[in-house]
């Protein structure tokens, strides 16, 4: 039986390009013929696809504009029994992501936040029955959002439901002190990054390292390591490494955030810490293996 579910944070549309060649390379002022596609995209959104898709009930908590954009992502979360209220912002743009996919799998990012911005504490439906809360970094790096989630945070913790929280890319955080990042991770449950970010986040190269110091802000902390799978740690629990599970990579987009929603699916309590993190390797060694960033309806994992 799954679980109930909020996710906070960003909604985009992807128009994902397949490109046959890494980015430096491309025939700049000239054409390139690619395969492109269309697909849901955002951290939030991403994260509440695969939660929907794994058997949970989820509503987002986030924003859209009132365009062919907008329409689409509402469609999605419709065929996926996705909850979302009243996400439509009249008068605004739909936020849009472009991503470049080398042969590789490895994706370059251009993104326009749109109706993202401004989220505020009336944003966030009751939280009766709220299992676990998922936060994406997007969100709170937003300078229009932050006092908004801020305060859907400090209500969330009121009332003692675990948050886990992705802070984001590097590139997106290096516009705010790493302190106040850092304060974030201190409201969380738990907290997941990747190897960069960690490193940027910790000052530490060495990756244990880097997830001790996090066990120092959040009772939880997880690092994933790509293609070498991931490390996590509970406070006083011993490291639990592991290892990415073979697959065909097609598309890295939302690997990240698939491995968030497999955690979450999984860790119903507090001592099931492994085995949340065995399940978000699999979930992601299905993202990686499609393209676009989201779970199908009908998907079996």
């Amino acid at each position: 039986m799954g679980i109930k579910v909020f996710c906070i944070g960003d909604l985009m549309l992807d128009i994902v390009a397949q490109i046959p060649t890494s980015p430096h390379q491309l025939h700049l002022g000239n054409d390139t013929r690619t395969v492109i596609s269309t697909h849901g995209g955002g951290a939030g959104g991403n994260v509440a696809s695969w939660l929907a898709v794994l058997g949970n009930d989820v509503t987002m908590v986030g924003r859209i504009g009132d365009d062919a954009a907008g329409s689409a992502i509402t469609s999605e979360f419709d065929a996926l029994g996705i909850s979302y209220g009243d996400i439509v912002k009249v008068g605004l743009h739909t936020g849009v992501v472009i991503c470049l996919v080398d042969p590789s799998g490895e994706r370059t990012m251009l993104a326009d936040n749109g109706a993202n911005a401004g989220l505020v504490i009336s944003d966030l439906p009751s939280l009766d029955g709220v299992d676990a809360i998922y936060v994406t970094g997007y969100a709170l790096l937003a300078p229009a959002s932050r006092p908004g989630v801020l305060a859907m945070i400090h209500a969330i913790n009121l009332r003692d439901i675990p948050i886990i929280f992705d802070p984001a890319t590097v590139g997106g955080m290096k516009d705010v002190p790493i302190e106040e990042i850092l304060s974030w991770c201190t409201l969380m449950d738990t907290v997941i990054m990747n190897e960069e970010e960690a490193i940027y986040l910790s000052g530490s190269s060495d990756i244990e390292a880097a997830l001790d110091f996090f066990l120092e802000h959040a009772p939880r902390a997880i690092i994933k390591r790509g293609s070498q799978g991931a490390i996590g740690r509970e406070r006083r629990g011993e490291l639990v490494t592991v290892i990415a599970q073979a697959t065909q990579v097609v598309d890295t987009t939302g690997a990240g955030d698939s491995f968030a929603a497999g955690f979450i699916d999984a860790f119903r309590s507090r001592s099931n810490f492994a085995p949340a993190i065995e399940r978000a390797s699999t979930v992601a060694a299905h993202c990686v293996a499609i393209v676009g960033a989201r779970g199908r309806v009908g998907a079996q994992i």
